[in-house]
């Protein structure tokens, strides 16, 4: 069964804050709370597992929705998405997981199933939100 994310971007702040998203969502996907220690403990405990496996099989998908008036607008967030997901330290999240932008008006004329999703490191790209194959 696939999940995801969902972000709505409303551009009611800069598209600076959309584009620390990616990265807030990289670190949950490897966070792992430390092990307790106790006294009576020689060697130290294993790594705990990351917390999200808690509830999901697979981390799920990022889905950005941009939703403002216009297909001009949209440009700004995708292009700061792109910009932020071609930093080296995101490089091994975003190869295991999809992340893809589309503007509402998309969503709501064709449907949120519809080959309509830009995956934010190869926009020229049109996508289904279950699309799974690596680009």
């Amino acid at each position: 069964m696939l999940r995801a994310f969902v972000e709505v971007d409303r551009a009611t702040r800069g598209p600076e804050r959309l584009a620390a998203k990616p990265s807030s969502y990289a670190r949950l996907h490897s966070y792992a709370p430390a092990p307790v220690v106790r006294q009576q403990q020689q060697p130290l405990p294993e790594p705990g597992q990351e917390t999200w496996r808690q509830r999901y099989s697979l981390f799920p998908r990022l889905l950005f929705i941009l939703d403002n008036s216009g297909p001009a607008w949209v440009e700004n967030p995708i292009y700061a998405l792109r910009a932020a997901t071609r930093r080296p330290e995101l490089a091994p999240f975003l190869s295991d997981v999809p992340a893809l932008a589309t503007p509402m008006t998309d969503l709501l004329h064709h449907g949120a199933t519809a080959p309509v999703w830009q995956p934010v490191t190869h926009p020229d790209q049109r996508v289904d939100w279950m699309h799974t194959r690596r680009l």
